[in-house]
C-alpha cells in the first residue's frame, strides 16, 4: 500500500517502523488520559507481523517528511458477518483537521471492500470525541459486544 494525501504519505508498516509507531499510539493515548497497554490492548503494535500480515491484515503508517505522524489498521475478526476490524487509527495533533482521518477512513474501507469483507467494526473510546463524530457520520452505527477493556464504544457498518 502507497498512497498520498496533500503532503502525507501512507504507506505498509515496515519493521523500523515499530517503535516510532508505538510511541506515537502511546503518546495520543495519554493525551486522553488513556493508559497504553503493552501486553493487553496494544500488543498488536509490538507484534505487527502476527497480528495483521498473517491475520490478512494490513497496518498503514502515515509519513509527513519522513517522520511517522499516523497509523491506520485492520484484520479479519470472527465476529459479524466476514468482517474485519478497524484499529489503531491515530494522527499526531499537530497534522489533525486537515482531513487526513476522513481520508485514512475511506481508503481502509475502500481496501475492505475490495478484498471482499462484508462489515467492518471499531472499537473506541468515548473520550475520543474527534474519533467517535467521524465515525459516527460515517455511518457506522452502534452496537453492542465491546470486547477491549479501555473502551466503551462499539461500531459496526454493513458494506456489501
Amino acid at each position: 500500500m502507497k498512497t498520498q494525501h496533500l503532503d502525507f504519505l501512507i504507506r505498509s508498516w515496515e519493521t523500523r517502523d515499530r517503535a516510532d509507531a508505538f510511541n506515537l499510539i502511546k503518546n495520543i493515548l495519554a493525551e486522553y488520559g488513556l493508559n497504553c497497554e503493552p501486553c493487553g490492548a496494544d500488543r498488536d503494535v509490538y507484534d505487527v507481523e502476527l497480528f495483521y500480515h498473517k491475520n490478512g491484515g494490513e497496518f498503514w503508517v502515515v509519513e509527513r517528511q519522513e517522520e511517522i505522524v499516523g497509523t491506520a489498521a485492520y484484520y479479519p475478526i470472527e465476529r459479524g458477518n466476514n468482517a474485519v476490524e478497524i484499529r489503531k487509527m491515530y494522527i499526531l495533533p499537530a497534522v489533525r483537521r486537515k482531513g487526513l482521518g476522513k481520508f485514512l477512513l475511506q481508503e481502509l474501507e475502500s481496501t475492505i471492500m475490495a478484498r471482499g469483507f462484508d462489515e467492518i467494526w471499531i472499537e473506541t473510546a468515548s473520550v475520543l470525541k474527534e474519533a467517535v463524530k467521524m465515525y459516527e457520520n460515517s455511518g457506522y452505527l452502534p452496537t453492542t459486544g465491546v470486547e477491549t477493556p479501555r473502551c466503551d464504544r462499539v461500531y459496526k457498518k454493513v458494506i456489501k
